[in-house]
């Protein structure tokens, strides 16, 4: 995962050298070797090209996404954009830096959901075996995993609300004509 920040902090660095990004922070403790198969200065040369093509890609589509998103916000989302004042590029930039950096560590760290229908299947027998269990309760409450127990479901019942609000397009009820 650090050498996925890294990455991303020498093209943040590259595309932006005022920014004060730096790695120090984040050299190895030893050096690495290189090896044949690793990159050849023309092979670097023919990435940061393409790094260079995907920023411009990149921005020409956020052009576009912004464009449509401010027809969709309307005077709303112009009202918040003044209030934003100054900050509204840096804020712009660095939600789309932290953007792509999630992606990064995302492809990185191999995330993603369970595909199969067995391991959902395991994990929802799993959570109602234990749910009816008695021995399973006083385990937890004996070695404190209560409080933890507790988060997780607050955790899942907030998001549940959460989707109720999005799917109401209202914070309280639903709206009535």
């Amino acid at each position: 995962m650090a050498s996925t920040i890294r990455a991303a902090l020498r093209f943040h660095a590259r595309i932006h050298p005022s920014s004060g990004a730096t790695l120090s922070h984040l050299k190895p403790r030893h050096p690495q070797p290189r090896f044949a198969s690793s990159s050849s200065p023309s092979s670097l040369d023919q990435a940061q090209k393409n790094a260079q093509n995907a920023y411009s890609s990149a921005s020409k589509h956020a052009g576009n996404a912004f464009q449509k998103a401010q027809k969709l916000a309307g005077p709303i989302g112009e009202r918040i954009a003044n209030m934003l004042g100054a900050y509204r590029a840096p804020l712009s930039y660095n939600l789309s830096v932290a953007r792509e950096l999630l992606k990064q560590v995302y492809m990185a760290e191999r995330l993603q959901p369970p595909l199969s229908l067995q391991t959902w299947s395991n994990a929802y027998t799993t959570l109602a075996q234990r749910a009816r269990n008695p021995n399973y309760w006083r385990e937890i409450l004996n070695n404190g995993e209560y409080a933890k127990v507790g988060l997780y479901a607050l955790e899942a019942y907030t998001i549940f609300k959460i989707g109720e609000i999005i799917g109401r397009r209202s914070l309280v009820g639903y709206k009535l004509q």
